[in-house]
C-alpha cells in the first residue's frame, strides 16, 4: 500500500532532530460544569507546566484548549438550567476559561468545539474521508428510551459488561475492563438519565467511519512512537490487536454540527448531527484557527505539513480514557483525508487520580472541583500538589492528610523556610539590598557542581516530560539551598568574617533567583513574587543554564530587595479538620 501525503510527510518530521516549535494540546474538558482536580492533574496542569517550561528555554510554543460542548450531556445540562443550550455552552465556557486563568492556565487560545471554525473542519473531513472511500452509510440499532421518548447516545446507556460482569458499564466502553462495547451488548441494560428499563432498539441510519480499512497505516505510525508512554501505546495496541470497529460518526440529536457538506445538507441526515467524539478532537485545529484569525497570524504552519508543520513538534496531554480517540480514531481522520496533516509526536497519557481509592466524578459531584480548590488554598500549592504526585506509572489517590503532608514539607519547610531565612538575613545585615562581597571557596565549588549537575537532570526531566520526578528534582534543589546555608551559616560568620558571611548572602540570594526559575512551571504566582522582591524584570524569565559561577551571580550587588512575605502558610490541624469536614472523602460532596 503506498503511503499518503500525511504519512510520507510525517516520517519525513518524525527523523528531523530538536525541532524549535512546540504545538501543546491538552484534553478538551467537557462543558457540563466546573472540572475537578482529576481532570486538571490528567491533562491541562501538566500541559501548562511543559508549555511554560518550554517558553523559558526560548522555543515558539503554541498552547491550545477548547471547551467540548456538543452531546447528550450538555442537552440535559442546559435543561436542567432551564437554558437553551446554546446559551448553556456560552456561559459555561467563559466560566472554565475564568477558572483555568485563576488556576494559572497560560493557554495561548482556549477555544470552543462550536465554533464556526470548527463546523466548516469537521464537514470538511467527513467529504474528504466519505469522497475516499472510508465512510459508509447504514442503518443500524439504536437505542430508544420510551420513558424519555429519545435516542440515547452510547454513553447513556448502563448495563452489565458482557465480558467481565461489571454492573455499570457504558453502551460505548468498560470502565472496569476496557472492552469497546455496543448498547446492544449489554446485559440488562438502562438509561443512565432515568434509570428506566424501558428500552428498545430502532433502526436508525448513520454514516460510519471504516476505521479497519486504516489498521495498517495506524500500526506502522505508531510504531514510530517510541516517545510514547507504555501506558499510550498498551492502549493503542490493544484496540489495533482486537481489531478495529467501524464507528458510527452521527447522531440523532438536535445540538451539534449539522451533517452537511459545503453548506447543504446531507441527503437523509437533514435532523442528524456529528457525533461528538467525531468533531472534538477536530477542534485542535479549529481552535488554532481561531487564535490565529483572532491575532492575524499563520495557523498552517502548526497543522499542515506542506506549510512548515513537519517542523513543529506537537505534543498531547490526556487521562487514559481518552487515549483510544486520540490514537487510532483522530488520527485515522486526519490519515483517511489523505491530506498533508501534522499528526501527534509524543502523546502523554496519564493514569487517573482517584478520590480516597474512588473516581473524581462531575456527573455525582464526587470530589473536590477547580472552583471550590481555590476557595481553600491558593492555586500553587494545588498545583504543587498534583504534578509532585502526578498519576503517571499508576493511579495516585488524593486524601487531606497527604495533601497537607505535601504542601507543609515541601512547600513551606522547604521552599519557603529557604526563602524566609535568606531575605530576614539580607534584611538585617545588608539593608535589603544584594551584598557587595564575593569571595568564591570551597562551599561555593562544591554547590556549583551540584547545581550543575541537577539542573541538568531537571531539565531532561521536563523534556522527557517525567513530572513526578521533576517535582522531585525541585524540590532537592531547595534543599541543597538549606543545606548550604546550614553549612556557610553566615548568621555565624557575620561576628568573625564578614566579608565571607555576605557572600554566602549573595550566593543564596541568587539561589532565591534560580529557585524563582526552576519553580515557575509549577509555582507561577509564587515564583513571579519572588522575582520581582529579587529586583527582576516582569519579561519571560530565562530557564537556567550554563556555568555556576555565571548563574549563581545574576543579581547586581546594590539590588533592592523587597520582602515577599511568608510564600506559603502551613495547613493547620483545624484547616485539615474543615477541609474534611466540607468535602468528605467518603460521601459525595455537596455542589
Amino acid at each position: 500500500m503506498t503511503e499518503s501525503p500525511t504519512q510520507e510527510l510525517q516520517n519525513d518530521a518524525v527523523s528531523r532532530k530538536a525541532p524549535r516549535r512546540f504545538l501543546i494540546t491538552s484534553a478538551l474538558p467537557y462543558i457540563n460544569g466546573i472540572k475537578h482536580l482529576g481532570n486538571l492533574a490528567g491533562s491541562m496542569l501538566p500541559a501548562d507546566v511543559h508549555a511554560r517550561f518550554r517558553r523559558m528555554q526560548g522555543h515558539e510554543v503554541l498552547f491550545i484548549c477548547a471547551t467540548d460542548e456538543h452531546g447528550t450531556p450538555a442537552e440535559l445540562a442546559a435543561e436542567q438550567a432551564k437554558l437553551d443550550v446554546a446559551r448553556y455552552c456560552e456561559l459555561q465556557h467563559e466560566l472554565q476559561r475564568r477558572v483555568s486563568s485563576s488556576f494559572g492556565l497560560s493557554f495561548d487560545h482556549f477555544g470552543r468545539s462550536s465554533s464556526p471554525q470548527n463546523h466548516r473542519l469537521t464537514q470538511h473531513f467527513a467529504e474528504r474521508l466519505e469522497r475516499n472511500g472510508l465512510i459508509e452509510e447504514r442503518q443500524s440499532q439504536q437505542v430508544y428510551s420510551k420513558s424519555e421518548n429519545r435516542f440515547l447516545p452510547d454513553r447513556y446507556v448502563e448495563g452489565t459488561c458482557p465480558r467481565c460482569a461489571f454492573q455499570n458499564a457504558r453502551g460505548d466502553q468498560c470502565e472496569s475492563c476496557g472492552a469497546l462495547l455496543d448498547p446492544a451488548d449489554l446485559l440488562n441494560p438502562r438509561s443512565k438519565i432515568s434509570g428506566s428499563m424501558n428500552l428498545e432498539l430502532r433502526p436508525s441510519r448513520h454514516l460510519y467511519l471504516l476505521q479497519g480499512k486504516l489498521t495498517e497505516r495506524l500500526r506502522r505510525w505508531i510504531d514510530l512512537a517510541e516517545h510514547w508512554p507504555v501506558l499510550a501505546r498498551s492502549i493503542a495496541y490493544k484496540w489495533l490487536d482486537e481489531g478495529l470497529k467501524d464507528r458510527s460518526i452521527t447522531r440523532d440529536l438536535a445540538w451539534g454540527i449539522p451533517v452537511a457538506y459545503h453548506g447543504r445538507s446531507r441527503g437523509g441526515f437533514e435532523s442528524k448531527v456529528f457525533y461528538v467524539w467525531f468533531d472534538a478532537p477536530i477542534a485542535y485545529i479549529a481552535a488554532t484557527k481561531e487564535w490565529a484569525e483572532e491575532n492575524n497570524l499563520d495557523w498552517r504552519k502548526w497543522w499542515c505539513l506542506d506549510d512548515g508543520a513537519g517542523d513543529t513538534e506537537y505534543i498531547q496531554f490526556m487521562g487514559k480514557d481518552n487515549v483510544a480517540f486520540h490514537t487510532v480514531s483522530f488520527p485515522a481522520t486526519l490519515i483517511g483525508s489523505e491530506e498533508p496533516w501534522k499528526l501527534v509526536d509524543r502523546l502523554k497519557a496519564f493514569n487517573w487520580l482517584t478520590w480516597y481509592g474512588g473516581k473524581f466524578s462531575t456527573s455525582e459531584r464526587r470530589g473536590v472541583f477547580m472552583d471550590q480548590a481555590l476557595e481553600l488554598l491558593p492555586a500553587d500549592c494545588w498545583r504543587w500538589y498534583l504534578i509532585a504526585n502526578s498519576p503517571e506509572s499508576a493511579d495516585a489517590s488524593f486524601t487531606w492528610d497527604h495533601l497537607q503532608a505535601v504542601v507543609n514539607s515541601d512547600l513551606a519547610n522547604v521552599l519557603g523556610n529557604f526563602v524566609n531565612r535568606i531575605m530576614s538575613f539580607a534584611e538585617r545585615h545588608s539593608a535589603s539590598r544584594v551584598p557587595q562581597e564575593w569571595e568564591w571557596g570551597d562551599e561555593e565549588e562544591s554547590l556549583g557542581h551540584q547545581l550543575e549537575t541537577r539542573l541538568s537532570r531537571l531539565s531532561q526531566l521536563h523534556g522527557d516530560m517525567e513530572f513526578r520526578k521533576a517535582a522531585s528534582e525541585t524540590r532537592a534543589l531547595w534543599a541543597l539551598g538549606n543545606e548550604y546555608l546550614t553549612k556557610a551559616a553566615p548568621w555565624s560568620a557575620i561576628k568573625t568574617d564578614k566579608a565571607r558571611a555576605l557572600t554566602s548572602v549573595r550566593v543564596a540570594l541568587n539561589l532565591a533567583r534560580i529557585f524563582a526559575l526552576i519553580s515557575l512551571p509549577i509555582l507561577p504566582s509564587t515564583a513571579r513574587r519572588l522575582l520581582k522582591a529579587l529586583g527582576e524584570a516582569d519579561e519571560l524569565p530565562v530557564w537556567p543554564s550554563g556555568k555556576a559561577e555565571d548563574f549563581l551571580d545574576q543579581l547586581q550587588p546594590g539590588q533592592c530587595l523587597r520582602d515577599p512575605g511568608i510564600l506559603f502558610e502551613r495547613i493547620s490541624e483545624e484547616q485539615l479538620a474543615r477541609f474534611s469536614s466540607l468535602y468528605p472523602g467518603t460521601e459525595s460532596v455537596s455542589a
